[in-house]
């Protein structure tokens, strides 16, 4: 797959079947309106694309109006979602830079510079409510006027339902922050996890007697707390672990959101390497201690917890795990 940073090269441009949007997660509802991108890209004999944003429009209109509130949370950082793409049969990705340039493209702008000169798009599907071009002026009968004049075809495609639940990153999110995974693999179609490379951290997990290996996520993710997870990507099963998503109140102040797991059992160094994270159960939310020592007994009861939970599930639960 090709990952261009911005509009490609006018040697990189090639014909292609394109849907845009944010992406975020590529859940169900995406996943199908990938495959009707592939299914005709194949027929037309174009290449499947997909142009996504970073920043989210509304990280960045929050930014602007200084209310970070609005932006919302992650649920997928950009490298996952990129591998989320390719995995579902696309072949070019534009992760458009989202600016006040950008912002500022009239509908009529957008279609001729960006579909047109910039994509050569000849075939483009989005959801029945897409609006383009600064204040969002520009809508799908837009689209396919400007399709008729242009020459692609336009489709749009109708919400992803999941019983009477909506799918969409929204729906996603809520989920996750209310730590029902099961929900959440539901709407994603697979179970939810955070993958990166493994960083350097302040070593205090190993004072504590709980060594961990240390994942950067640079956008306020989706959920925060205390988990049971599984590590992937170290051997040819996932490990048991315990993990911490938040931003390490009892330790630093300074708001940097850090994934640390402690893998069961485990004692090798991974610095650099590459692992995937799969959520399994939450345990609690973040909490700040008032010492070092009283931060210890509570992971002490979360290593307990998350032992036993693998225990029980791998049919080996004692009676003393079910006290």
């Amino acid at each position: 797959m090709k990952v261009f940073r911005g509009l490609p090269n006018a040697a990189s441009r090639a014909p292609c079947a394109l849907t845009i949007g944010n992406f975020d997660g590529v859940h169900r509802g995406h996943q199908a309106l990938l495959a009707h991108v592939r299914t005709a890209a194949s027929r037309l004999g174009l290449e499947a694309a997909v142009m996504t944003f970073e920043p989210h429009p509304r990280e960045f209109f929050a930014h602007k109006m200084k209310d970070l509130a609005k932006a919302p949370p992650r649920i997928a950082n950009l490298r996952d979602k990129l591998a989320s793409l390719e995995a579902n049969g696309i072949d070019r990705v534009i992760v458009e830079h989202f600016s006040d340039s950008f912002a500022a493209l009239t509908p009529q702008e957008f279609t001729e510079r960006v579909l047109v000169d910039g994509l050569h798009v000849k075939w483009l599907m989005v959801g029945d409510d897409f609006c383009y071009g600064a204040r969002r002026a520009g809508n799908v009968q837009m689209l396919h006027e400007a399709g008729e004049r242009y020459g692609f075809v336009v489709q749009t495609m109708a919400t992803v339902m999941n019983g009477a639940t909506r799918i969409s990153s929204s729906a996603v999110r809520s989920a996750l922050a209310e730590g029902d995974f099961p929900q959440a693999e539901q709407l994603l179609g697979h179970p939810y996890s955070i993958s990166g490379h493994v960083v350097h951290g302040q070593k205090l997990g190993r004072t504590l007697g709980y060594p961990t290996l240390n994942l950067r996520v640079p956008h306020r993710p989706a959920l925060s707390g205390i988990f049971i997870v599984q590590v992937h990507g170290i051997g040819d099963a996932p490990l048991p672990a315990v993990a911490s998503l938040g931003v390490r109140p009892t330790v630093e102040d300074a708001g940097r959101v850090l994934l640390e797991v402690h893998i069961f059992d485990f004692a090798a160094s991974l610095y650099g390497r590459r692992v995937k994270v799969e959520f399994l159960q939450k345990i609690r939310d973040e909490e700040k201690f008032i010492d070092l020592a009283t931060l210890t007994v509570a992971i002490d009861r979360d290593a307990a917890l998350a032992r036993a939970f693998f225990r029980e599930r791998s049919g080996a639960v004692t009676a003393t795990d079910r006290i």
